[in-house]
């Protein structure tokens, strides 16, 4: 679906696709929204790894 990549490819270079980006890497560089992921990645696979 080359449509779809497209329209993802064109968000990203958007300002408002920046945006999204910085404050993903933002969140993904905490340590405490790390551990809520992760917690919430191993509820999703169906069990606790640790």
């Amino acid at each position: 679906m080359p449509g779809i990549i497209s329209r993802i490819k064109q968000y990203a270079r958007s300002p408002q696709g920046r945006r999204t980006i910085a404050q993903g890497r933002r969140a993904a560089s905490d340590p405490r929204r790390r551990a809520q992921a992760r917690s919430l990645f191993d509820r999703l696979r169906g069990g606790r790894r640790r």
